[in-house]
């Protein structure tokens, strides 16, 4: 009875027990007791006590079950100095060929041998050791087929995502060849080279060009000028296409701001602060950084081979393959393996027409939602590039770029050259106007140039050139001949003219240059006339296709009525984009 009375004793008036009344052990049972009433199965003293004990210690820490947060080892419990053996082997043959697995164990043994004693480490059995090589090869170093090796220098490097708060932040170029087949002006069949510009913050594609050769220096100077004017929309396109019927998009707001904005088609547009290049020497020419400099843009040069440096727009690439090109007549294929036996059958598009399907495309494109755009008031919500662009342009705002006929001849590569008593001379063509005349004699005024001028060429056309005069304005300076050959001409079909034809007399430079004018003309005549030979279709055809058609007329007229020669720019023609808003 004296038991049953104290205990009862010890109990307040809701039958809880009391801590001043109950011994620690009494109040722990008690615990477990409780614990195993509400379902937490059964619950001894001892673990009580135990989990007691480790929250005075560790706090809400010592609760957990660290079974849970074990990180195990991909290695399990091998010795730690075959793992290190494997690690080294691995090393060693990294940049090599891959060769199998089997071939590997030799090595490894002679890396235990060498680096203890032999006998020292019992020999591992041959599935101990495939089972360590498989966990600790990268993807690129096991024979398991043709997997992109990864770089070495990327050990121990974290991947980390690019990041950017508002449109044009940072834009990712690239060039790559498209897996469809184009019909060439001079009736080859090949894959033209795609070059795109992706913005990271809203996924939009702000650019795309296609080139039927290799892109060069001027089409991806160029292509920086294209990001931040306005698409045109088509005739044909339906309105949904349009930026005035784009719901995503505050095109009323946006048409204040800009005019061109009115009938352009619903993408983004933007003007980067920040482009991730390749190391390619298209991206690290000077007409390019030239241009970049000229529009305010940083350069930001991708690592040596990190090819993630640059996985969004390398991504694009896959999105375009899979989405377009696949739905296309004379589609290769991303390798031979896929590649049909009547593709060369099936093509059927030339370049410009591709061009107008990948635009139109395009907008479509940026009506779709991407799994790497998420708002963070909406994060189970996919948006659209579209719906991105306008959500971060109403924090960041949006700044119209009125690019005028100057800005584009800005964009064009520079070479300098002397002003000679005949003018300028570029590889035997001269280059001459009245214009030059106060200009023959004085040396330029730019320090460190040897007395030599600033001259800006478009090398799809090099009819004339633009040379910077002391009024800082690019004066148009055109070919002595270029009344006698009407049509453009790239550097390369002046080469081949001047080692074919044939000319009577050497030592005259004038008549040398008139007889190369005059043969380049003819040369033209029978390509228009069908007269030509394959090698002359194939080598006009190649000056005369560009990627982007950069023809920039800034004619000079003289003003006859005040008496002096009075330069302006009378017109600015960028086809495929819409005509710059006066400044």
């Amino acid at each position: 009875m004296r038991p049953a009375w104290r205990a009862w004793q010890r109990r307040d008036g809701t039958g809880a027990v009391r801590p001043e009344r109950h011994t620690l052990a009494e109040r722990e049972q008690a615990k477990a007791e409780e614990l195993t009433a509400l379902g937490f199965g059964r619950v001894s003293r001892t673990t009580v006590q135990r989990m007691r004990l480790a929250y005075r210690k560790q706090g809400l820490w010592g609760l957990l079950d660290h079974r849970t947060t074990r990180a195990s080892s991909p290695t399990g419990r091998a010795d730690e100095r075959v793992v290190a053996a494997v690690r080294e082997a691995l090393r060693r043959r990294r940049g090599r060929s891959k060769g199998t697995i089997n071939g590997l164990f030799p090595l490894i043994n002679q890396i235990l041998e060498d680096r203890h004693s032999p006998g020292t480490v019992p020999a591992p059995s041959q599935a101990t050791l495939y089972r360590l090589v498989t966990a600790l090869a990268r993807p690129g170093e096991l024979p398991t087929g043709p997997v992109r090796q990864v770089p070495a220098s990327v050990d121990g490097r974290a991947f980390t995502p690019a990041t950017a708060l508002r449109p044009g932040e940072q834009v990712q170029v690239d060039t790559t060849r498209l897996d469809v087949l184009a019909l060439f002006d001079d009736g080859r069949l090949a894959r033209p080279e795609l070059t795109i510009a992706v913005d990271v913050a809203t996924r939009a594609v702000l650019a795309a060009v296609l080139c039927p050769s290799a892109t060069k220096a001027v089409d991806a100077a160029l292509l920086l000028a294209e990001m931040a004017v306005p698409h045109p929309a088509r005739p044909t396109w339906p309105d949904i296409l349009r930026i005035d019927h784009a719901p995503a998009l505050p095109h009323q707001r946006l048409a204040a701001l800009g005019e061109r904005l009115a009938g352009a088609a619903a993408r983004p547009v933007a003007l980067p602060e920040t482009i991730v290049v390749d190391r390619g020497k298209v991206f690290v020419s000077a007409a390019f950084t030239a241009a970049c400099e000229h529009l305010g843009i940083s350069v930001q040069p991708a690592p040596p081979r990190a090819p993630t440096a640059k996985g969004i727009v390398e991504r694009t690439f896959g999105t375009i393959n899979h989405l377009f090109c696949q739905h296309l007549p004379g589609y290769t294929g991303s390798d031979v393996t896929r590649r049909g036996p009547d593709t060369d059958k099936d093509a059927c598009y030339s370049v410009p027409q591709l061009q107008d399907l990948l635009d139109e495309w395009l907008v479509h494109y940026h009506h779709r939602p991407h799994e790497g755009l998420r708002h963070p008031l909406m994060p189970r919500k996919a948006l659209t590039p579209n719906q991105m662009w306008a959500a971060l342009v109403a924090v960041a705002g949006h700044v119209p770029v009125p690019l005028t006929g100057r800005d584009y001849l800005e964009l064009l590569p520079v070479r300098w050259q002397a002003i000679t008593p005949a003018g300028i001379t570029i590889h035997h063509r001269t280059y001459d106007h009245d214009l030059l005349a106060p200009y023959r004699g004085p040396a330029s005024p730019v320090a460190g140039r040897g007395g030599k001028w600033e001259i800006h060429y478009n090398p799809h056309d090099v009819r004339q050139i633009w040379v910077r005069l002391p009024d800082g304005e690019l004066t148009e300076i055109p070919w002595i001949h270029r009344d006698h050959v009407h049509q453009p001409f790239n550097d390369h079909t002046w080469q081949h003219i001047r080692t074919h034809a044939q000319h009577s007399n050497h030592d005259d430079t004038q008549q040398h240059e008139a007889d190369l004018a005059d043969a380049l003309d003819q040369l033209m005549r029978r390509v228009h006339s069908g007269h030509a030979t394959t090698a002359e279709q194939a080598l006009l055809a190649r000056a005369t296709t560009t990627p982007v058609p950069a023809s920039v007329s800034h004619r000079t007229r003289l003003d006859r009525s005040r008496g002096r020669e009075s330069r302006r720019v009378w017109s600015a023609s960028w086809p495929g984009l819409s005509a710059p808003a006066a400044v």
